[in-house]
């Protein structure tokens, strides 16, 4: 007998079970059976008669979208310091505002805003930074998991070079308060979990990043880092591990990249021959991050070149590098960094193309967190339905290219239904 969270979507139903094309299949049925995508077809079958349908109309029915990158106590500051570069907007901007998180009146205003806004979104699925503060990494976690959102929440880890407002008192320290943080939240959450996320190398020990591996091995957390987002941090990280050949593998000798310790790494821009490799061989996620990398003026990663070696590729919006919580935008963005990479600096390097932007959007980066962001079957049901009928058009436009159109002017008025693992949450 069919249990009750088994039911359907009737509308354009669209995914990317490959990066090569969007498959759509018009007036069909989406069909949730405990939580897990069962199939599309043109008509039900028999074994799901009578089962409740939400007929979604002219709408469109796309996966969940997936951030593999944001930070979510600088939301409240986004769109402003956008002409500094990296380390200087850290100081100025962004180290200033995290401190104010040792408040916990002031996070918990500023992460119901984000909150709030994150609910209303296309987005699924996030791996987000906090700060080094625990109790408010606790109370951002509270409010995720209230937003029905399944997401990975890091308590940041800092040991030196930041300000005395911003820096842990040891590498001890630390890890005592990391690991005090995932004792009180363990089996807390149904949608959140921790990750472990040491900011990047130059704010951490040798004496931290090695600890953070042993408590890596212990728990089996993930981990989440920047890597080769800016010229200026890359020279700084190989004056303070001159013992690494590349970036990163002053993550790797503490076991925190890839391998066994499932790993993102953010923006990897400026990554080395040497870099790739050793990320390709550890299965490292990349979280492309295109409009905070032009923000900031760091560069444009050569994603196409991750994509033609197979490697495992998501988007991320790092608000507030990037100003859009939008992963719609974080894809309209990586398409047109992709072609600007290839038409002034290398042109062997095709342009990403719509359906290749709206697999990392999904399915690319879904993959983190397991069988996540198609609708192939068994896959687990994260989908958005979406009402472009803001958007009109003079003539018919097919789902494909209405979905095209979405990509780069939705505004956040699209979203009419969102579902998390086969529950609906918006």
């Amino acid at each position: 007998m069919l249990e009750k969270t088994t039911f359907a979507l009737r509308g354009h139903i669209l995914h990317t079970p490959t990066p090569r094309a969007i498959v759509c299949m018009p007036e069909s049925y989406l069909v949730c059976e405990e939580g897990k995508t069962a199939g599309v077809f043109t008509e039900l079958p028999e074994r799901f008669k009578g089962i409740p349908v939400e007929d979604c109309g002219d709408r469109l029915v796309i996966p969940g979208l997936v951030d593999l990158h944001l930070h979510a106590p600088q939301y409240s500051f986004r769109a402003l310091g956008m002409d500094l570069e990296l380390l200087d907007w850290l100081n100025t901007h962004t180290f200033p505002e995290e401190a104010k998180y040792a408040d916990p009146a002031y996070a918990g205003r500023a992460y119901r805003i984000f909150a709030d806004d994150l609910a209303a979104s296309p987005t699924t699925r996030a791996a987000v930074f906090g700060t080094i503060h625990r109790p408010a990494t606790e109370l951002l976690m509270d409010l995720i998991e209230e937003t029905g959102v399944r997401a990975l929440v890091g308590k940041v880890n800092m040991d030196r070079n930041s300000p005395d407002i911003l820096r842990e008192e040891s590498a001890a320290a630390s890890l005592e308060d990391t690991a005090r943080w995932i004792s009180e939240t363990k089996g807390k959450y149904r949608n959140v979990a921790p990750i472990l996320t040491p900011r990047f190398t130059p704010s951490c020990t040798d004496e931290l990043m090695e600890g953070l591996g042993k408590l890596q091995r212990a728990t089996g957390l993930p981990v989440q880092s920047h890597l080769s987002e800016n010229f200026s941090e890359i020279a700084w990280v190989k004056e303070l591990c001159p013992w690494s050949g590349c970036y990163g593998g002053a993550y790797d000798r503490f076991g925190l990249f890839g391998g066994d310790a499932p790993t993102i790494m953010a923006h990897c821009v400026h990554s080395t021959g040497e870099e790739i490799d050793l990320m390709q061989a550890r299965g490292v996620f990349i979280a492309h991050c295109a409009q905070s990398n032009t923000n900031l003026a760091s560069g444009v990663a050569p994603v196409r070149a991750y994509l033609d070696r197979g490697m495992k590729v998501g988007l991320g919006t790092d608000i507030a590098g990037g100003f859009s919580l939008s992963v719609f935008r974080a894809m309209a963005d990586a398409v047109q960094a992709s072609k600007l990479r290839w038409r002034l600096l290398d042109d062997s390097l095709r342009p990403l193309t719509v359906p290749e932007a709206f697999y990392l959007g999904t399915k690319g980066g879904g993959e983190f967190f397991g069988k996540v962001g198609s609708f192939e079957e068994g896959y687990e049901f994260d989908a958005v339905v979406l009402d472009d009928s803001g958007f009109p058009h003079p003539q018919a436009l097919t789902p494909v290219e209405r979905l095209e159109r979405i990509l780069y002017l939705d505004d956040g008025r699209c979203v009419r239904g969102k579902y998390v693992a086969g529950a609906r949450v918006r």
